[in-house]
């Protein structure tokens, strides 16, 4: 059952499947164990779609056995599974995409719904893993942890339901992928991606995807403590980004009281004796009252300038519709007048 997160109106027409440009994404580093099955699958699920593989400096024979599987395969120079979603966004063009991992911890099964999906109006589809298996096949147990952690997190700060923050496993419009800012250079890119469709109020919609934990022989890329802090530095400066207001709104009354509270006794023993004793701390707790009051002014400054970048995304995006469209148009008015020989 899907978790529909923003209002989208169903129209898939029970066709477009078959109509539409679909590609398949696969980001890789030395998945040479798993990356034939996984594009065979996908291949299987998806006899239309064209599957690319981004080999990312891989020292196995990942980039050969994924050719000859039937992928087209590229690469990508620059290290980090950031760098490589940045590179397939801006060199494939296509209707809708589906990005998997290469280590087959995900269904291909899934991947023709979620594909319905984006024809039918989304803009960003998730393969929700947490709400089915993941907790019983992952073996890692402070990966489950940080998971609940970030989604508490982000759905707190942004008053939001998503289950999965950081799946690898998504479907996205050609809209979404050719307005998307990719900024992260390594596994920190799924955070991203939510914190900034949550913020733009994309259409969103969850679908609940089996999980399998990689299979013997494969090893996670992933570094728990290291792409751990990684993750949550990037939940950090997108909360600033984002949301400007309560992030310095909450820092400011936090030195605000603090300097109300180490004023009180100045004034206290003014009151009292008539004299201030008390120099340094009375310049200490005006400092940082001060420092509290700019601190919000600063919140309310950058939340207007982060209003007006998401106006901006809107504009962009529908510039973005019109364009394709009359350059279709263009396109099919100028085919039409090339005379049949």
């Amino acid at each position: 059952m899907s978790v529909v997160l923003g209002e989208s109106p169903d129209l898939y027409d029970g066709k477009q499947l078959e109509k539409s440009d679909i590609a398949v994404l696969i980001p890789c580093f030395n998945e040479a164990i798993t990356i034939g099955k996984v594009v065979k699958d996908f291949r299987t699920a998806l006899p239309l779609a064209t599957v690319y593989v981004y080999d990312n400096n891989s020292s196995d024979n990942t980039a050969e056995i994924a050719a000859k599987a039937g992928a087209v395969v590229r690469k990508e120079p620059r290290q980090g599974k950031g760098n490589v979603v940045r590179a397939m966004f801006n060199e494939i063009d296509a209707d809708a995409y589906i990005m998997v991992d290469g280590d087959d911890t995900y269904p291909a099964e899934s991947a023709p719904e979620m594909v319905k999906k984006i024809l039918g109006g989304y803009d960003m589809v998730i393969g929700d893993r947490l709400s089915s298996t993941y907790f019983e096949q992952n073996k890692r147990a402070f990966h489950g942890f940080g998971n609940k952690l970030v989604r508490w997190t982000i759905n707190a700060m942004f008053h939001s339901e998503v289950q999965d923050i950081m799946t690898g496993y998504r479907a996205f419009s050609r809209q979404f992928v050719k307005t998307y800012p990719c900024l992260s250079k390594g596994f920190e890119i799924e955070t991203e991606m939510t914190i900034h469709s949550l913020d733009k109020n994309v259409r969103i919609c969850e679908l609940p995807v089996q999980y399998r934990d990689r299979p013997e022989g494969s090893e996670s890329k992933l570094d728990t403590f290291g792409d751990g802090i990684k993750v949550l530095s990037t939940i950090f400066h997108m909360i600033r980004e984002y949301k400007p207001l309560p992030f310095f709104g909450i820092l400011g009354v936090i030195f605000g009281v603090w300097g109300f509270g180490i004023f009180l006794p100045v004034v206290f023993e003014f009151w009292r004796s008539g004299l201030v004793l008390r120099f340094p701390t009375l310049i200490v707790s005006v400092l940082l009252m001060l420092l509290g009051i700019m601190m919000v002014v600063t919140g309310i400054i950058l939340d207007v300038l982060a209003e007006q970048d998401r106006k901006r995304f809107v504009i962009d995006s529908n510039m973005a519709v019109i364009n394709k469209r009359y350059s279709g148009e263009y396109l099919s008015a100028k085919m039409h007048e090339i005379p049949k020989v």
